[in-house]
This record gives structure tokens, sequence and C-alpha cells, in this order.
């Protein structure tokens, strides 16, 4: 019996989109749902007491993070991942291997994680991340992006530690590649992910064996279809991953919103539709969220809201605006006249303005609780319109204001 249940409770005819709920040991998910990314125990900004009543239905930490500080144990000793920050609902944790492929290889300044290089047509991709990891199909061994201590994880040490840091749902450990990964390339890593795929799965078993024993609750664990952009790598994952006990799914190596429409719908028409799916670090355009809702994604995650938040960018229905801009110094309306957010309730985009002018801290944490609940409360909207069959003319509607139509017709199409 699988420690999470998922129930599917609305389809919209003619799409893979679906509404339903994730029931966890701490409570249910109404899906769809975006995951409030809290990558250190903490969204940042905010406490736990504004995320719930912004609306998050659960958060989502990090374990490459975690592991680095304050340790996995530290969070075990101090009750698990919820206790620990005081979130009484669901969470969950990636398994690292994204910063293990990111941070974790570029600690020296100077070096771009995000870097590749194309080696001949087609042929394996030299990474600028991998010159400072070995990566094997045993494991990886990086270095930490704080003090370039010496580190290795594996797919068992990262179920270990996942355990340790005690969430509702883990994620797999993976192997991250470069979105302009050559064919060759991707091959190789996509054997390497399967094989930690199954290495992460009998770890986890193992470990819930021993959560048993001690009369504690049992975790879930996600595994991560990849395969980059190509269809036959993307279907053969879905396929072989679909076929082993996992939990449910993350569709990881998704960068664009454009990619959604084919990407993540090789990904779900081929996994089990009675299992929950994930986009993996998805959710910074609203676009992200229709589009992944359309083809069939149950729950995103993103740090994007309150990253950008902390910058100025703040969402609006009519787009995004940057509320450092001198335009705002005399504008005494709400950041969004149509967002019922404590920041919006309350505040003016001259005030927030002179917050991120004065280099005060409430000015990020007003925009983090006005870009989180903008966000929440349009996937709450999107999963009342699949359940009242609203959908399609809501995605138009909000897309056509939000983008503008001729930008809006990408998505639309």
């Amino acid at each position: 019996m699988s420690s999470v249940q998922f129930t599917i409770t609305h389809k919209l005819d003619g799409t893979l989109a679906r509404a339903g709920k994730i029931a966890t040991p701490h409570g249910s998910i109404q899906t769809p749902a975006f995951i409030v990314g809290g990558t250190k125990a903490t969204v940042k900004a905010l406490t736990p007491q504004q995320v719930d009543e912004l609306g998050g239905q659960a958060v989502l930490a990090n374990t490459y993070h975690l592991m680095l500080q304050p340790g996995a144990a530290v969070v075990h000793e101090g009750g698990g991942l919820g206790a620990y920050m005081h979130w009484s609902k669901p969470t969950f944790t990636d398994s690292g291997g994204f910063q293990v492929f990111s941070l974790g290889m570029a600690y020296k300044k100077g070096i771009d994680a995000t870097s590749h290089s194309e080696k001949g047509s087609g042929d394996l991709a030299t990474h600028s991340t991998h010159q400072l990891a070995k990566v094997t199909d045993d494991g990886v061994t990086f270095r930490s992006h704080l003090d370039g201590t010496k580190l290795t994880m594996t797919p068992e040490s990262s179920m270990e530690l996942q355990h340790a840091i005690g969430a509702d749902i883990h994620m797999a450990f993976d192997e991250a590649t470069s979105p302009l990964a050559g064919r060759q390339y991707l091959r190789q890593s996509l054997d390497r992910t399967h094989l930690w795929a199954e290495r992460s799965l009998k770890q986890h078993n193992k470990l819930n064996e021993q959560h048993r024993e001690h009369d504690e609750p049992e975790q879930a664990l996600f595994g991560i279809v990849q395969g980059g952009r190509e269809e036959d790598y993307r279907r053969e994952s879905a396929q072989l991953l679909g076929h082993m006990d996992f939990d449910g799914y993350g569709v990881g190596g998704v960068y664009e919103p454009g990619e959604i429409s084919h990407v993540v719908r090789w990904v779900n028409e081929t996994l089990p539709e009675h299992k929950p799916r994930h986009l993996l670090g998805m959710g910074a355009q609203p676009a992200d969220l229709f589009l992944g809702v359309e083809f069939g994604i149950d729950t995103f995650d993103c740090v994007a809201p309150t990253r950008q938040a902390r910058n100025g960018a703040l969402y609006t229905y009519s787009g995004r605006i940057n509320i450092k801009n001198a335009r705002f110094v005399h504008d005494f309306t709400p950041i969004d006249t149509n967002c019922d957010c404590y920041t919006c309730q309350h505040f003016t985009r001259s005030y927030v303005h002179h917050l991120f002018k004065a280099d005060e801290i409430l000015g990020a944490v007003l925009a983090s609780i006005h870009n989180e609940r903008f966000i929440v409360s349009t996937i709450d909207h999107i999963r009342e319109s699949l359940m009242d069959g609203s959908f399609y003319a809501y995605k138009q509607t909000f897309l056509n204001q939000y983008y503008g139509a001729a930008h809006a017709k990408t998505y639309l199409s």
C-alpha cells in the first residue's frame, strides 16, 4: 500500500487534464496544485503561517541544500521537515540531483553552471560542469558550492538523506543534463537515470521497512522521467519507469513553456494514468500552469515567484511589472486591483516601490506574498475550471490579458 493515495475526480474530454486529490500522512493536496518552493526548509521572505494564509497546500525543500546546511541529521532530530520548519501540511523533497549538476559543480568563481558545449554533430555533449565532477554509474563526486568540500551522492545516499529529512514525497536520484545535450550523451544519461531509478526504489523500500518496524509514517517516492527533447527517449523512459512500483512520477528536463505541449504530452500519454505527475521546476510563467495541466500535470514546483519578487518583478493580470520603475512613485493603486492577497488589500504600488528603493526588507516580504498568491490562486482557478468545464475559456481570457493577444497565440494554438 502506497503512503500516498491519488484520486481523479474530474477529467477534461479530449485532453490529458484532470483534477483530483493526493492524500498524504499530513493531509490532502487538491490537484492540480502549485507546490511552494521552500528550498532550505524555508520559503524565502515568508513565514509558514503566511504561506498557509495565501493558500499554499504543500512545500518542497531541496535535499542538496539541506545536506549542507544544517545537515539531514539535524532536520531528522528536529522532528523531520514539517516539524522542523513548523509546517503541518504535506511536504516534498527533490533528490538534489539538479543542484549537484549545477551549484555543486560551479563553486569556483567564474564557472557558469548552465554552460555547455557540443562536441561534433550529435556527439557526446561536453559539459563545463562535469569538468569539476566525476560522474559514473555509481554516483556523482562533486564540490560543495559553499566551501569546495569534496562530496559524493549516490541513489542510495540521496534516499537516506531524503528519508532522514522526512518529507511525505521524495524524488528519485537522476542525472540532469543540458537542454542542448547531444543524442549520444542523452542515451548514456538516460541509461544511467534508469539504473539509478531502480537503485533509488530499492533503497527507498528498504528504508520504508525500517519505518514500519519503528511505527513511523512511510514515505512516498516519485520516479523521474528524462530524455531531453527526443520523443523516443521520453516515451521509453516513461514506459520503463511506469512499470516500476513508484508512487508517482516527476517530469524533469523541461525548460521552456513551449516544450510542455510536446515533451510533457509524450510522457503523460505513456505513464500510468492512475498515479500523480509532477513537473519539476516549472511555474515561473502562467503559461507553464495552463499548458502543464492541459497535458496531464497534477503538481508543479518553482522558486521563481519569490525569487522574482525579491528583485521587484511582480505578476499582474495584465502582465509582469518591475515595481522599481519610476512610474510607480505616484501610483497609489494596489499591485493588482483583482488580487485578494494581503499586500494588494493593504498597500499601494507607490509604497512597495518606496520599500524597494529604500532597500527595506518589508518590500521583499510584501512582493513575495503577492507573487505566491498570484500563482497559487491561478492554479486554484484552473482546477475550478476543470471541474465546471470552463477551462479553455478561462485559459484564453487569462493568457490574452497577461501576454497580449499576439503573444498568447503561442500558447493557445
